[in-house]
């Protein structure tokens, strides 16, 4: 276990780093900042690090095996209700314990924090289940992911515009380190269950499908809550001056984020009794290593909050506000391609992702084409999210074409491609998105007077959006090579070759 939480930790530093050396950079060169602020960040920097390595292992070890088990003995029921309430259930509450939804509830200030978090939560409960009953009825995902989509853009007509980008940023950030461990392993569970051809395929699609969940149910809620106005304010710092100073910051504010993650992470963890009890699906040895794999679920989660709200969000609103003064304001649109190409490089659920395509193509589409592609796309999502706070474009000239493009794309790769690439959109927004970017864009946006909910809000969803593209273009490249080499060294299967070339 120490050796995989040291791996975990040094994943979690090449992901925070690149950032760290980016601000360091911009705070020499751009916006000097104090002394004091800088070692707020750093140490946040460092918690972060910390409890990205806790809470990832903590997630491998206790979310992936509980969303296997769930889903295998989901498949040996009959009772589709049943089936229907269980994921319900499971996917809210994996929810409610989602670190970045907590950190986007944080920075709307518009919608109290429990009312975001658990209009989030039913909608991906309610999107877990359609995503099962997907997979139990053989129902094609492209068809699906169209029908959802064109009712959330003429939902969104209806809507108050100072939802839309909040309503499309929360299905980002509620498919990250906690729910997609789970929801993948849920998926892998029942498809397993499945003799047919087309089992393997269906696994991917779930995280796609619950994206679309928080995205509806924020709209819905644009329309019925009407909440008081929120004022964003410049941030304010408490001056340091010691070494002291620091440390107090954060260690006054561990207690109170220690009470709100156990309050979030106690019904993921009654779940998992209530599922042992019932069902005896575990050994004792894992059993134990699940409970401990629960405990290092919670420290990191407390370690990243902390380090997040006190040193590492704080200085991105403060460079964002630095930045947007004066003509060095067109200065964010370049910086935002470096940051954006950096972070979805530097993610490593982004690695996972690439080398899973790279053995599904046989190494037609390799690790390092992914990479680019990716990096490539979300350099360019940010770029456009940036030239929105300086500019106030409508969201709605990027994501209409975006998803327009893409629902058309769907229909001419193969439908694995599909899957893999909405649910690498919930991958690619990870946390570096809402701790750092989010706040930066913020930041730009108050210091140029701009409407911080329909300009700033929207980054996660454009980084969100990018996987998408590039990821199905990459499919046009893999079915084009299927077509000039007709026999591919190493296919997938046998039958998915098959598939591809009728496609």
């Amino acid at each position: 276990m120490n050796e995989k939480l040291k791996e975990k930790v040094q994943e979690s530093l090449s992901s925070v780093l690149p950032i760290t050396v980016i601000v360091l950079i911009i705070s020499i060169t751009l916006v000097p900042l104090e002394i004091g602020t800088l070692a707020l960040f750093l140490t946040g920097a460092v918690l972060l690090i910390i409890g990205m390595g806790f809470f990832q292992l903590g997630a491998e070890v206790a979310m992936t095996p509980l969303g296997q088990g769930v889903g295998s003995k989901l498949m040996t029921s009959h009772h589709i209700l049943l089936i229907a309430l269980v994921c319900f259930l499971m996917g809210a509450i994996i929810t409610i314990s989602e670190p970045d939804l907590q950190v986007l509830a944080d920075q709307v200030a518009a919608i109290p924090n429990e009312v975001l978090i658990w209009t989030v939560a039913v909608g991906v409960g309610i999107f877990t289940t359609v995503a099962v009953l997907r997979i139990l009825f053989h129902i094609p995902l492209p068809t699906m992911l169209t029908i959802c989509y064109i009712a959330l853009f003429l939902l969104s007509f209806f809507t108050p515009s100072d939802f839309v980008a909040v309503a499309f940023d929360s299905g980002g950030v509620t498919t990250g380190p906690m729910t997609v461990p789970f929801i993948m392993a849920l998926g892998v569970g029942l498809s397993a269950a499945r003799s047919d051809r087309d089992g393997a395929n269906d696994s991917f699609g779930l995280i796609a499908l619950c994206s679309v969940g928080p995205i509806m149910m924020v709209l819905l809620l644009g329309i019925f809550y009407h909440p008081t106005e929120a004022v964003y304010e410049t941030v304010t710092i408490t001056p340091i001056s010691t070494t002291y100073d620091v440390v107090r910051q954060f260690t006054s504010a561990i207690p109170q984020y220690a009470e709100e993650v156990l309050v979030s992470i106690l019904p993921v963890a009654g779940v998992f009794l209530l599922f042992q009890l019932f069902t005896r699906y575990y050994r004792k040895r894992q059993v134990l290593r699940m409970s401990v794999g629960f405990l290092y679920t919670y420290i990191g989660l407390v370690l990243f909050l902390t380090g997040v709200n006190v040193g590492f969000a704080p200085v991105g609103s403060l460079l964002g506000e630095g930045l947007a003064q004066g003509s060095l304001k067109w200065s964010l649109i370049p910086l935002g391609v470096i940051i954006g190409y950096y972070i979805v490089r530097a993610e490593p659920a982004v690695q996972v992702l690439n080398e899973q395509v790279e053995e599904l193509t046989g190494g037609t589409i390799s690790h390092k084409m992914m990479n680019a592609a990716l990096s490539i796309g979300v350099a360019c999502a940010v770029a456009v999210a940036m030239l929105r706070v300086i500019t106030g474009i409508s969201i709605y000239l990027v994501l209409i074409p975006g998803y327009a493009i893409s629902l058309i794309l769907s229909r001419l790769v193969p439908t694995v491609f599909v899957g893999i690439a909405y649910d690498s959109g919930g991958v690619a927004s990870g946390p570096m998105t809402s701790t750092f970017l989010l706040p930066l864009a913020i930041g730009a946006c108050t210091a140029l007077g701009g409407n911080v909910v329909t300009d700033a809000f929207g980054i996660v969803a454009l980084v969100a959006l990018a996987p998408l593209l590039a990821i199905q273009i990459m499919g046009l490249l893999y079915v084009r090579h299927l077509k000039a080499h007709p026999q591919p060294s190493e296919p997938i299967s046998d039958d998915t070759v098959i598939e591809l070339e009728e496609e």
